[in-house]
């Protein structure tokens, strides 16, 4: 049954994380050809009306608790678009942002932090970042614009911090000073979060970072996947699978739903997450996030103060070999039901809430990078938060990250592993 009150076994595991990273990682729950999704996840056309997805799903015992949970039909007239290349041959990028003067800020998984000029060209790598471990699916992560920055300058940025046990997800801020080259720095580097406990693995990082305009931030972490370091993401104790809700210092936002739990991490928001790689705000400043499942399983979320949201306890989908996650429970009492979810995967990075003139069909609508599905997955919200239609954009490239240009159009980030490079891509409507 779950529970939020695992407190006294956290510290005794996290003391094993520490001393034997060697032998945590016996039990892997996720190989690296599912991690990479190797294939698109939708099936053949599917006519308006109906649902998009057409293959077989992993768990089809496995019933939604609410029918407009899961496969939602696509619009009567879903969108046509018209997409171009506005910049190729770049290092394997995680993030992107704008900046005020619409170039683009955007993270290297190896390490570099670039901005992207009118060109469509990579600057030199800004000096400053610090130290990354690039392993697996580490690197130097998501990156986000404080609500000041036009007057600031101040960024915000995620990575796998390498330390001597192993490696955990950092959060730092700095300062970013631009050059007329593309180019810059990055002063007063300030770390506001570090995950604990430390572990010896290369997966499962997260992250994403969401500045709301009070100031504060909320943090998406991921459970370091292993069998032995998921189990924390039930441990108020323990800083894995969990959402943090921070001021821009890192300290606690005052209200947080555990700030007088003995024994809990009072930068805690919401518990029970796997790996969380998109979230964004709606209009009206409320985060949304989708987190990866296993095999089937991908979660679209609201995430609410306090709320349990299940994993590795309760979740749709299966293990990757082909096992039943836990006793196989897709529901109870204790935790919260996905607002909508999928199986097979879209394997989701990247998420951006819709605001612009170019689709006017896309109001009150997510639009959600897809690694597996191979482009974007745009989720139609009602008036009651339940997902009204979903369409979904070919690209052929995975997506990792997506945004709403000032234009209004759709920029997405892909990648490409075999030639370890990426691409910006523009999406626009073809009507």
């Amino acid at each position: 049954m779950i529970t939020t009150n695992r407190l006294l076994t956290s510290t005794a595991l996290s003391l094993t994380l520490l001393l034997t990273p060697a032998l945590a990682q016996t039990t892997p729950t996720e190989p690296a050809e599912q991690a990479d999704g190797a294939a698109p996840a939708e099936g053949g056309e599917a006519p308006a009306g109906e649902p998009v997805e057409t293959q077989p799903a992993n768990a089809p015992d496995q019933q939604p608790a609410s029918p407009d949970q899961y496969r939602a039909p696509q619009p009567a007239e879903p969108v046509e678009t018209s997409q171009e290349t506005v910049a190729e041959g770049l290092p394997l990028l995680w993030a992107m942002e704008f900046l005020p003067d619409d170039r683009m800020l955007v993270t290297a998984k190896a390490g570099t932090l670039h901005v992207i000029g009118a060109d469509g060209e990579a600057g030199p790598a800004v000096s400053g970042v610090p130290e990354v471990d690039a392993r697996g699916q580490g690197g130097l992560l998501d990156v986000a614009l404080a609500p000041d920055f036009a007057e600031s300058g101040r960024i915000y940025f995620s990575y796998a911090e390498p330390r001597e046990s192993g490696n955990g997800t950092t959060v730092a801020s700095a300062t970013l000073r631009l050059d007329d080259a593309n180019g810059g720095t990055l002063e007063d580097v300030t770390t506001i979060f570090a995950q604990q406990p430390t572990y010896d693995g290369d997966k499962h990082f997260g992250s994403r970072i969401v500045p709301t305009e009070d100031g504060n931030l909320y943090i998406t972490v991921g459970e370091r996947s292993d069998n032995v370091t998921r189990v924390q993401a039930q441990e108020l104790a323990s800083g894995f699978g969990k959402v943090f809700h921070v001021t821009a210092e890192g300290e606690p936002v005052e209200g947080n739903p555990f700030a007088d739990t003995e024994g809990a991490l009072p930068e805690i928001w919401s518990l029970g997450h796997r790996n969380v790689q998109s979230a964004a705000l709606d209009a009206d400043g409320r985060l949304w996030l989708v987190e990866h499942g296993a095999r089937g399983g991908d979660e679209l979320n609201l995430p609410e103060a306090g709320r349990n949201y299940g994993w590795p306890d309760v979740a749709y989908g299966i293990e990757y070999s082909g096992d039943a996650i836990g006793a196989g429970i897709t529901a109870d009492r204790e935790t919260q039901q996905p607002v909508y979810y999928w199986d097979p995967v879209i394997a989701p990075s990247g998420m951006a809430w819709y605001a612009g003139d170019e689709f006017p069909g896309w109001d009150k609508a997510f639009v959600i990078g897809g690694l597996v599905s191979t482009g974007l997955v745009v989720v139609h919200l009602d008036d009651n938060d339940r997902v009204a239609f979903e369409e979904r954009i070919p690209l052929d490239a995975r997506v990792r990250d997506v945004r709403v240009g000032p234009d209004g159009a759709i920029y997405a980030v892909t990648e490409d592993r075999e030639t370890s490079t990426s691409a910006i891509i523009r999406i626009t409507n073809a009507d």
